[in-house]
């Protein structure tokens, strides 16, 4: 009986500590786990910050020209239609001749003593020089007069500004618009750069003129609003910003249409950007998959398109543990190389671009799924080649949605790419001053995106709209949207493009 007891109080001890290990092993798989996903978040980010450039992702457009056989650019331009277009913008540039006539002394030879005749044209080289830009005072004088008999006066018309009593023209507000939100310059680095060029101007006078001219092009920002609500097609993404005086994290959206590209400043990530901009409109989203989109994608509302872009990028993340990602990233990058070709064809947007997804695109998208299906039983759901799966499988209808519309492009990267202004400004200047100075910058910005878009000199279209919307009906206020008013004005004001190397091909 004894031993009885004792073997029952063993076994009982064993079971509990056999439970005991149980729990012992499931806490240190769990913790095994988190310390993977700790490691691979601690490797992309560093990788990311400050790893070699080889070490980053490569775009599609450079796997597709090294599938290709295309040598990458070690500096200038391969293309010979860019050359063509550097040559003839840097040939109408205004040109100066500047003499070098021969000394007097050397004038008469000194052989016979006859004066020397030119041969030819002389010899001609070519120089760039740059002119830095100037600061002029103007007066303007108002001629008053009066009839001899004194009854009838007259008065010239007075000059128009931007604002009654602003004493700086719309070129000068234009160009700190450039300097601050195309080219992210911070205020302080521009009062710098006017003292070096003898301007004393306080930085807080040109912080007033930059929201004075985003306050004037407000309308303009909300015309180009309401033309993005009922296109038919529109992309979005969004990125965080700072404030002074706000704690946690801003956000600015950027939604794109045919025409515009519109940003829209907001103190929260959560949908009530998205609800405000496209809620109650129909048509096509293309987006990645943050959930933040589902107030405007539901059953009444607009269908989602995903991005390749995004599920490339997840399984190019999950390559170092996985090696079996690369097989899918080769299949992706066969959806990428059929909208080469159709740009090549220049079909984009076409029937016979929906003809070219149907008959090379689907076989692709059926391979990858297979192959999807084939992996996802190797890999641990909490994995990342296990959520770049689960990612691809949660968003595959919106990821495919490609295939029934041709203007439904097959990635996000032109909103994503929308955003590097923010990221830029966000790197060099940190923050807004409040909420209220962001959602203004956001005019300025999205004016600026879109002649970009339109191959507009951002600069020359502000100097004139800032003085022209000021007389424009306010139900005509749409006819000075940038690709409008390059219709209509953009003539007097064409400036040479220089095709920069960084230039998307």
């Amino acid at each position: 009986m004894a031993t009885q007891k004792h073997t029952c109080r063993w076994r009982s001890r064993a079971a509990k500590l056999e439970e005991q290990l149980g729990e012992r092993t499931a806490q240190l798989n769990a913790l095994t786990e988190r310390v993977n996903e700790i490691e691979h978040k601690l490797a992309l980010a560093t990788r990311q910050i400050i790893g070699p450039k080889s070490e980053r992702m490569p775009t599609p457009e450079d796997e597709a020209k090294k599938r290709e056989g295309h040598q990458p650019a070690r500096g200038g331009h391969t293309n010979p239609k860019k050359r063509k277009q550097n040559a003839e913008a840097l040939a109408s540039l205004p040109t100066t001749e500047v003499p070098h006539p021969v000394p007097d002394s050397e004038r008469r030879c000194p052989h016979c003593g006859d004066e020397i005749k030119p041969i030819g044209e002389g010899d001609r080289s070519t120089e760039y020089e740059w002119i830095p830009g100037r600061l002029i005072r103007r007066i303007h004088v108002v001629e008053v007069g009066r009839c001899p008999c004194k009854l009838h006066y007259a008065r010239g018309p007075a000059p128009r500004r931007v604002k009654e009593g602003c004493m700086y023209g719309p070129a000068f507000l234009a160009k700190l618009a450039i300097d601050k939100c195309a080219d992210a310059t911070p205020i302080y680095r521009i009062e710098k750069a006017m003292r070096r060029a003898g301007i004393p101007i306080c930085r807080s006078t040109m912080n007033d003129l930059v929201l004075l001219a985003a306050d004037l092009c407000e309308p303009l920002w909300r015309a180009a609003l309401a033309e993005v609500r009922v296109d038919l097609h529109v992309q979005a993404d969004e990125t965080s910003f700072r404030t002074q005086t706000r704690v946690g994290r801003c956000f600015v959206w950027t939604f794109l249409s045919k025409n515009h590209t519109v940003y829209v400043f907001s103190p929260s990530r959560s949908g009530d950007t998205p609800k405000e901009v496209l809620g109650g409109t129909t048509g096509s989203l293309t987006i990645d998959g943050y959930t933040g989109y589902n107030v405007v994608t539901d059953i009444d509302g607009r269908d989602r398109s995903g991005c390749w872009s995004h599920a490339r990028r997840h399984l190019f993340d999950a390559l170092p543990t996985a090696p079996e990602a690369r097989e899918g990233l080769d299949i992706i990058l066969d959806l990428f190389m059929v909208e080469r070709k159709a740009k090549c064809l220049n079909i984009i947007g076409t029937r016979k671009h929906l003809e070219l997804r149907r008959r090379r695109s689907v076989p692709v998208l059926n391979r990858l799924r297979e192959w999807r299906d084939k992996v996802v039983a190797l890999f641990e759901p909490k994995s990342p080649m296990g959520a770049a799966l689960r990612y691809m499988h949660n968003q595959w209808e919106s990821l495919t949605a490609f295939v029934d519309d041709p203007l439904i492009p097959i990635h996000n990267n032109a909103s994503e790419s929308a955003l590097r202004i923010v990221a830029l400004a966000r790197k060099n200047s940190l923050f807004f001053g409040n909420e209220n100075a962001g959602r203004r910058f956001m005019v300025l910005y999205s004016l600026i995106a879109t002649c970009e878009r339109h191959d507009i000199n951002p600069e020359a279209y502000l100097a004139d709209v800032l003085l022209r919307i000021q007389d424009q009906p306010k139900d005509r206020i749409a006819e000075l949207l940038p690709h409008r008013w390059k219709e209509t004005f953009g003539s007097a004001f064409t400036v040479a493009r220089i095709v920069a190397p960084g230039d998307a091909t």
